[in-house]
């Protein structure tokens, strides 16, 4: 009974974890339910099954707001990141009589090859509910990220569920196990606190604009003039000389009110930069054709020129594109996606006087490997600019949130998080929340951040060591005890039989 429960308590411990509760100190022990159960059920089909349990469970209580995209999808992607947990739980369960090093190597590469993969595929991955995330929710922790990023979070957390498992499970209650990864994360919380990654560079004040939607998850008669004037409306309450940066959010611009192509709309936010005496950087979502889009950051100088923009590279499955559209395009629910995203190509910054701006545009928010890039290029401020309005009051927007947390973090970046009605938020290099507004307020916030001066961190450099040296180590270790396994088996055959 205990082994049919194990899954089940793993799963609600790890959902706990992550907000809405965001109890984030449970993800170290979560995993230890799943794992003793894997060291102790019999057979394969029994391991598969624990795996399915525990993937159906966790993510379906995790991503329940993706039913507001149809229950299709919500079905359809928990379903998809249940087969990884599967997967996951027959690698260790092969692994039970491995001697307890090899075990814990196994329980410890194998997470991190299923977070590999999941960031990955399919259709580009979906990385929510990967085990770093919750570190986040505590100051020096989340500080230390700067130095392994979010993924080497989710190796150290899996490596002390593993040690706890191991002393649970093995007669000899072997410690050993338990205090080398225990020791690291004091390690790197002592570090993180001690040295927490900031922005001291140029500072400048940024005017956020959350303009709502009329009509948030569904589609309604003027919706992109509506969005456009109430962003336009807020914008104009702003004093001259108040702000150097004014952020709108992802499709704050669009169809019939899009800037590149609609003169009206650019001549009106064009005064307003002149007005202000400000940079603009706005969210626009811009048909090319009947069957094509481009969702891109339209960066607007103080004399109203547009100077250039950051097109998306990563767009949502299913919900900026229809990947196979061919084979799918008689499933009736895809109507509502009659245009395939056009990907952007270059990792666009911009040099505004006190420093290098970067964006990238919501889903890919959750992404390092997306954010990475940008760093890299050189930006020292990063907007982060989103919509939400299809998931409404869900955990979705405290969850996303809670991973652009990480991604300043990572890079030691303050971060504008702006969205349209999902919460916006001023975030600093650590990963602190300076100011957010509420779901569905149309508001203006007003902060000042910073361009970061220092160079590089070392997971901007880097990237994710961590989870490369967890997946080398565990090849490795399979190597080795299948090249001992091989020999074993030639001494045996050349062995000459009894009596001979």
């Amino acid at each position: 009974m205990l082994i049919e429960l194990a899954p089940l308590l793993s799963a609600f411990l790890m959902w706990a974890a992550f907000p809405p509760l965001g109890w984030g100190a449970l993800v170290f022990v979560a995993p230890t339910p799943l794992l003793a159960a894997l060291r102790r059920v019999e057979g394969r089909k029994g391991a598969a099954l624990i795996g399915l349990v525990y993937g159906v469970t966790f993510n379906g209580l995790l991503l329940w707001w993706v039913k507001g995209a149809g229950i299709v999808a919500v079905v359809g992607l928990v379903l998809a990141l249940a087969a990884f947990s599967v997967f996951y739980a027959l690698l260790v369960h092969s692994a039970r009589s491995w001697s307890l090093g090899a075990w814990w190597v196994m329980a410890v590469g194998g997470w991190a090859l299923i977070e590999f993969a999941r960031a990955r595929i399919p259709f580009g991955g979906f990385p929510w509910g990967s085990l770093g995330y919750p570190v986040g929710e505590y100051e020096w922790p989340r500080a230390a990220t700067q130095f392994i990023g979010t993924t080497g979070w989710s190796v150290v957390i899996i490596g002390v569920a593993a040690g706890l498992t191991l002393f649970v499970t093995d007669q000899r209650r072997p410690a050993a196990w338990v205090w080398p990864p225990v020791a690291v994360v004091l390690l790197l919380t002592l570090v993180g606190g001690l040295f927490p990654p900031s922005a001291n560079g140029a500072p400048v004040n940024i005017a956020l604009v959350q303009g709502g939607s009329p009509c948030p998850g569904t589609h309604c008669a003027d919706e992109n003039a509506l969005i456009f004037q109430s962003h336009l409306t807020l914008t104009r309450a702003l004093g001259a000389d108040q702000v150097d940066l004014v952020v709108w959010p992802e499709s704050s611009v669009g169809g019939n009110f899009e800037l590149v192509t609609h003169p009206l709309t650019a001549s009106q936010v064009a005064a307003e930069a002149r007005r202000l005496d400000a940079y603009f950087l706005v969210g626009s979502h811009r048909n090319v054709d009947a069957t094509t889009f481009i969702n891109a950051n339209v960066v607007i100088d103080p004399s109203g020129d547009i100077i250039g923009e950051y097109q998306k590279h990563h767009p949502v499955p299913f919900g900026e594109y229809v990947p196979l559209r061919p084979l799918l395009d008689w499933f009736p629910p895809l109507d509502q996606v009659p245009r395939d995203m056009l990907r952007g190509e270059e990792h666009t910054t911009f040099d505004l006087p006190g420093g290098r701006l970067g964006s990238v545009i919501s889903f890919e928010g959750a992404f390092a490997r997306s954010v990475r890039p940008v760093i890299r290029q050189g930006a020292k401020l990063l907007v982060i600019a989103t919509n939400e309005a299809t998931f409404g009051d869900s955990p979705a927007t405290d969850q996303f949130i809670a991973m652009t947390r990480m991604r300043a973090a990572e890079h030691g970046v303050d971060i504008v998080h702006a969205a349209i009605t999902g919460r916006s938020a001023f975030i600093t290099a650590d990963g602190s929340v300076t100011d957010q507004t509420d779901l569905f307020a149309e508001e203006v916030l007003t902060t000042t951040l910073n361009y970061r001066s220092a160079g590089l961190t070392l997971y901007s450099r880097w990237g994710d060591w961590v989870q490369y040296l967890a997946l080398g180590t565990l090849l490795t270790t399979y190597a080795i005890r299948e090249r001992r396994r091989r020999s074993a088996v030639t001494v045996h055959e050349e062995a000459p039989a009894p009596g001979v």
